[in-house]
């Protein structure tokens, strides 16, 4: 929320600045002007980012001490003091850390940033040089950095100079893609059938969804597939769910109760100056008689059943008979799930014994009858997994994702209307003179019309985007997503459209629209060449958007306000059990890929869209997208990690939703070279060798795309084999071998054994390093499969997840309230007190549930306090399944 407000001011306030100025440019004096107050926030923000670093480690830097992380996964601590002593550390670490020591997304998003940065330098190397002489000295009498726009070219001949120059740098975006494409597709490869992603049960397991009713039995199931290992059917759990829910709420409201009884009782003697000392003339067979020596009944924690009108009860006396209730309830009932006494739902989960057999089954035909026994994931863990959509029948997922496309589509025409007000909000004092009834605006005070024009745009905008990806990810799993990463990726595909429709499409034709609207009035068969003389100019605003987007998003992204917040300030007055403050201590931020990759595609695309009618944009869109890379960069290394996992799917549709970018430039130069058909027929020269590239262009994308998408979602089979085949001789080696040779794994002096002929025999020789442009230009032999895999081998990635128990294997898919490790009665956890009243409550609470008061206290402020240091040893701590 905070980046998506910031965004949108930056968005707003360069908005009103550009568009005041159409007619007379004053375009770098008013670049300046939004430049510098935003250039003095992000100093000041950076500036307390390094102050706050070290005092605020869990805000700032909690990738490198947090337990909740493995030791692989934490980076490096900076010990040494200073303002700028990470600053080395940080520079030292390459991006690839973070795809050995956290994850393929996270890794790849970084990688997104860096090849956005290389496509706008290198247009700068481009069109620069080029295009910069021609719209210079193009005669159309502009100023400020309207000189350098097309709208500065009054003859068309000069136009050839834009269509061969469009031709070189978009080619180059082309071939940068496909590259980009390759390098994935190989990366995704070595990464999914590295060892320590192909020994995890998800990788070999694979979700098949509307299931026929008469497939829905083990024994069918294997009828179908060979190498089957393990077959799980979810039933039908909607009464259970309820139930489990029903309980844990009572879980956490006696809880709640008990420590509030315990911080009363405390609150009053440390009020009354008494010594904390634990009487025995209490009854300790007697519930509530050690609290009592304290407080009247009256103090006592107490709920009303029902809001207002319902009974007042005890709140601590009534959840333990509510849970002596229900405990054995949701016991039975799970028992009479696992025996198969309920309706099995249309779903089937089927782990094979191979990686191989698992991508075999995923790419083939189950059923003869179109959308049955349909394979819908493989490679998902059960975390990931939405239970409640499984039982969905196909007649009812095809309904409801044609309405959730039909919402989208509605959203973004409806949109349309309050985005276009704001985009004319921002403009409207041109519209005084013409519109009678908006001469008042004239007599309103500068300082006002500025809020006006700048902030009330601006907090409306925040307000419209900030609920779009809410809709989305709700619309998603209402057509059915059976899965977190493809809630994620439909998410991030209508995220797109929105994004290039309403903050670029809408917002830069609204905005140009209105600051002629009063010549269009005038002259309204001037409408086509005033508006092609105008749109361009609209770049003045997206330079002072990419700038300001890298300077005060970059520096807001460190400095992380809301999560500084969050610790420091609201922590501390919603965070009232030991159980909340582990849970925010210990779960670690990450990014929502549908939400974060929409807005910097955007980007990319805008930048690509303006690079020939307005190249100076490529050069501050350079320096934005550095900037945000350098701050995200620092979040991946010491701050985030990732939660849904799409194994780099999600990078894969942002690649080629860059080609919205490329259409759209070839379009705008398209239609500018029709519209000035009509004043000089020499432009259908560079307007029918656009049309021309178009079409190559087409041609290009739909070849490139169908040769390569099957490889973007699958394995390849030889590949299956051939790490298969190594596998099985490591094994071979490891066991049979005098000299037992560990593959992969370091050794005491930190290298595999280099004189093993079966260790030479097994590995394909690493490729030669070539120069930076033979490795950009030749990605199937720089980054190949095999190369990037042996650079995988020596980064931990050859090491096996651990074992699972014979539980953890049997119970993988189970679902979770059935599961042993998520379906148990929670533990209550309170805090010891010094007179002894949680000991009691310990002791009575414990008949009915599971309760400790261990590693928990109230301090001498009566605040709730727990062991930090200690996260592992902590009463909720459980360790990590790696699915």
């Amino acid at each position: 929320m905070e980046s998506a407000t910031l965004t949108q001011l930056v968005a707003r306030a360069g908005a009103s600045q550009a568009g005041s100025h159409r007619q007379k440019s004053s375009s770098v004096s008013a670049f300046l002007s939004t430049l510098i107050p935003a250039a003095v926030v992000a100093i000041v923000l950076v500036l307390g980012f390094m102050l706050l670093r070290r005092k605020q480690q869990r805000v700032y830097a909690p990738r490198t001490y947090v337990d909740v992380l493995g030791r692989n996964e934490k980076t490096p601590r900076v010990t040494a003091p200073g303002l700028f002593a990470w600053l080395p550390e940080y520079r030292k670490l390459p991006d690839e850390y973070v795809l050995n020591h956290q994850s393929l997304d996270s890794y790849l998003y970084l990688r997104f940033f860096k090849m956005i940065i290389v496509i706008s330098l290198v247009g700068c190397c481009i069109t620069w040089p080029i295009l910069f002489p021609v719209n210079a000295t193009g005669g159309g009498g502009q100023s400020g950095f309207d000189v350098l726009s097309f709208s500065n070219v009054n003859s068309p001949n000069r136009y050839y100079a834009h269509v061969f120059v469009a031709w070189i740098y978009l080619g180059f975006i082309m071939f940068t893609i496909t590259r980009e494409t390759i390098y994935f597709i190989n990366l995704r490869q070595a990464y999914l059938l590295a060892p320590r992603n192909a020994s995890k049960i998800s990788a070999r397991t694979v979700l098949f969804t509307f299931v026929p009713s008469d497939f829905l039995s083990e024994v069918r199931i294997r009828q179908v597939f060979h190498d089957v290992a393990q077959v799980w059917i979810p039933s039908e759990t909607d009464d259970l769910e309820d139930l489990v829910e029903e309980r844990d709420d009572a879980v956490v409201q006696l809880e709640t109760a008990e420590i509030k009884l315990c911080q009363t009782a405390n609150k009053k003697r440390l009020k009354k100056k008494q010594p904390a000392t634990q009487s025995a003339g209490h009854d300790p067979e007697r519930s509530g008689t050690a609290a009592m020596e304290w407080l009247n009944a009256k103090d006592r924690p107490t709920h009303k059943l029902k809001p207002i009108i319902g009974k007042k009860v005890d709140t601590i006396d009534w959840s333990r008979d509510r849970l002596r209730e229900l405990v054995p309830k949701v016991a039975k009932m799970q028992e009479s799930y696992k025996n198969g006494a309920q309706s099995p739902v249309g779903a089937v989960f089927v782990e094979f014994r191979t990686q191989r057999a698992a991508q075999a089954a995923f790419q083939q035909i189950a059923h003869e009858v179109p959308m049955h026994f349909t394979p819908r994931a493989i490679g998902v863990p059960p975390s990931q997994i939405i239970w409640k959509n499984l039982g969905m029948k196909y007649w009812d997922y095809t309904i409801r994702m044609l309405l959730a496309s039909g919402i989208i589509s509605a959203i973004i025409l409806f949109w349309s209307l309050p985005v276009a007000f704001i985009g004319v909000l921002t403009n409207i004092n041109y519209l005084t003179n013409r519109i009678p009834f908006l001469s008042f605006i004239n007599d309103i005070p500068s300082v006002i019309l500025g809020v006006i024009t700048g902030l009330l745009p601006t907090i409306l905008l925040a307000a419209l985007m900030a609920l779009v990806p809410i809709f989305c990810r709700l619309l998603s799993k209402f057509a059915g997503a059976v899965t977190l990463p493809e809630v994620e990726l439909k998410t991030q595909s209508w995220y797109f459209g929105f994004q290039v429709i309403q903050v670029f499409l809408v917002t830069t034709f609204t905005s140009g629209a209105a600051s002629v609207a009063t010549q269009i009035l005038d002259d309204p068969t001037s409408a086509p060449q005033l508006l092609a003389k105008n749109l361009p100019k609209a770049s003045n605003f997206y330079i002072s958007y990419f700038v300001l987007y890298g300077v005060a998003l970059g520096a807001s992204t460190l400095f992380s306000l809301v999560p500084l917040l969050m610790f420091n300030v609201l922590g501390r007055i919603l965070d009232k059990t030991p159980r909340k403050k582990f849970n925010r201590y210990t779960v670690l931020a990450d990014l929502g890929w549908g939400s974060v990759y929409p807005k910097f595609t955007n980007l990319a695309v805008i930048a690509i869209s303006y690079s020939c009618i307005a190249p100076l944009v490529l050069g501050f869109a350079t320096v934005g997208l550095g900037l945000l890379y350098l701050a995200f960069r620092y979040n991946f290394l010491y701050v985030l990690t990732n939660n849904v996992d799409t194994k780099g799917a999600s990078y894969g549709r942002a690649l080629q939703q860059l080609m919205v970018g490329v259409y759209l430039a070839e379009f705008c130069l398209i239609g500018l070279f029709a519209i000035n058909i009509g004043t000089s027929p020499t432009s259908s020269g560079p307007l029918i060798l656009m049309i021309i590239f178009l079409i190559g262009t087409i041609v290009y994308q739909n070849v490139v795309r169908k040769a390569l998408h099957p490889l973007t979602v699958t394995l390849p089979a030889n590949l299956l084999a051939e790490t298969e085949r190594d596998w099985n001789a490591e094994r071979i080696l490891e066991d049979g071998s005098s000299e037992r040779v560990n593959i992969g794994k370091e050794q005491s002096d930190g290298k595999a054994h280099p004189h093993s002929p079966e260790l030479a025999a097994l590995r394909t020789p690493e490729e030669k390093s070539g120069s930076l442009i033979q490795r950009f230009l030749n990605p199937a032999k720089y980054a190949s499969f095999h190369a990037l895999r042996e650079t995988m081998r020596t980064n931990g990635h050859d090491e096996p997840v651990p074992p699972y128990t014979a539980e953890e294997a049997r119970e993988a898919y189970c679902h979770p309230v059935v599961k042993a490790e998520t379906a148990e009665t929670p533990l209550l956890w309170i805090v010891r007190d010094p007179m002894g009243i949680s000991k009691q409550e310990v002791r009575h609470s414990s008949e009915v549930v599971n309760i400790t008061d261990e590693g928990a206290w109230l301090d001498e402020k009566n605040n709730v306090m727990w062991d930090q240091e200690s996260v592992r040893q902590a009463p909720l701590w459980e360790g990590r399944v790696e699915y």
